[in-house]
């Protein structure tokens, strides 16, 4: 592999800076997250892979509900959480509507699927994934947007959303945005995938837009990691 050149080796160095600063963000968040949190208030985890946010979510007694779509990461979080009472785990992928979907994973899923699973997606079009139809599951899929507001209804609030869900975040957030479905959540933080799906960067750019006018970070927060 040929030397970087200075200027390469410096872009090198942003990006890797923004990164760490993006986690370190992230973690001081989790931490904050993980205080306000108490026994029996409603946490929904959509994208939850193998559970390294349900857990620390789980330790203060909330009443989390895990999404995750992709088979071999909901092993690992079954085997992790089924005897956690405070944990009730669907295996199933969130959106606008309820049915199946076609889950499609990353082209190098075989060698690595634990570091791989954190890509599968129902969202064509993005980079590096594996769309052949015959390496497609078809995952149960439920309307997040409906599943809140009955929530809501039942709870009066949700104390926390987390949507990390491979750029189907972006109709989801649209949706829930437009029925201010917000207003009753104490907290959201969803991690946006425009840099997966260069296609729909114009759509994310307007989320950000109008989400950033009706709401402050600390109730509607696009940047987790």
């Amino acid at each position: 592999m040929p030397d970087l050149s200075a200027e390469e080796e410096l872009a090198k160095l942003k990006r890797r800076q923004q990164r760490n600063m993006r986690h370190a963000h992230a973690k001081g968040l989790m931490q904050g997250i993980l205080s306000m949190l108490k026994p029996g208030e409603i946490v929904l985890d959509c994208g939850a892979n193998i559970g390294d946010v349900t857990g620390p979510l789980a330790a203060t007694g909330a009443a989390v509900h895990a999404y995750e779509p992709d088979p071999y990461a909901f092993g690992r979080l079954r085997r992790a959480f089924a005897d956690t009472s405070n944990v009730t785990l669907h295996n199933a992928a969130v959106g606008v509507s309820s049915g199946t979907i076609k889950l499609m994973r990353a082209e190098n899923f075989e060698a690595n699927p634990k570091g791989a699973s954190v890509k599968s997606t129902v969202m064509v079009g993005g980079r590096r994934i594996d769309e052949h139809p015959d390496n497609t599951i078809d995952v149960n899929l439920v309307d997040l947007p409906a599943l809140a507001r009955d929530l809501i209804d039942k709870h009066g609030e949700i104390a926390f959303l987390k949507m990390d869900i491979e750029g189907a975040e972006l109709e989801v957030l649209e949706t829930m945005l437009e029925q201010r479905l917000f207003d009753n959540i104490r907290l959201t933080v969803a991690e946006t995938h425009e840099k997966k799906f260069r296609d729909l960067a114009p759509r994310f750019t307007a989320l950000r837009t109008k989400v950033a006018e009706r709401y402050p970070p600390t109730h509607v927060n696009l940047d987790w990691i």
